[in-house]
């Protein structure tokens, strides 16, 4: 999607270490027009898999998953990283190591809001390693749901998680994909 590559380049900046910072537009302050056409993207890309349900991963993950649920008409659920009061005592419950935190995060989702028999479309934003998409796969699957899509605004393909979650068998979709990082130098796919 050019539109985000454009921003990629004149708003992110490769801090080394395979991490970019996309904190001015994504994920500390979120541009509103980016992400609806994010979600349009997704939405046109996902149409034909039948969601019931998009799930994401608190924070990051909400804005183009609201934006895509909001184009797709369905329920977005996130999976949160600690557990408020207002939770039930049951819960669905994984670890996934955090790229950007350095150590391992829960990802907790009430009962409530992922069930059996639910299609679930996952959308976040980055694809890197494939840790935090399989831990929200793990989530959905101990509900008894059943993965349709997933969905990334980016995706870093050279830290192998496109590799990791083939086996799952679903469409796998990216908007922005990054060859390589160095400082200063952000270098897309073609």
């Amino acid at each position: 999607m050019n539109a985000l590559k454009e921003r990629i380049l004149k708003h992110g900046k490769s801090l080394g270490s395979g991490i970019l910072k996309v904190d001015g537009f994504v994920n500390h302050q979120v541009d509103p027009v980016l992400m609806d056409a994010c979600g349009a993207e997704f939405a046109s890309q996902f149409k034909a898999v039948g969601a019931t349900k998009i799930l994401t991963a608190e924070i990051s993950g909400i804005a183009p998953a609201v934006m895509t649920g909001k184009h797709m008409s369905i329920p977005v659920v996130y999976a949160r990283k600690s557990k408020p009061i207002t939770m039930p005592d049951q819960v669905f419950l994984t670890l996934a190591p955090s790229h950007t935190k350095g150590r391992m995060v829960e990802l907790i989702v009430s009962p409530e809001y992922l069930a059996g028999g639910e299609k679930v479309l996952i959308i976040d934003d980055f694809l890197a390693s494939g840790a935090t998409i399989l831990g929200l796969v793990r989530l959905a699957q101990t509900a008894g749901a059943e993965i349709v899509g997933i969905g990334a605004l980016i995706e870093k393909s050279f830290e192998g998680g496109r590799t990791a979650l083939e086996s799952l068998g679903v469409p796998i979709r990216s908007l922005a994909c990054i060859k390589s990082l160095e400082v200063d130098k952000i270098t897309f796919v073609d």
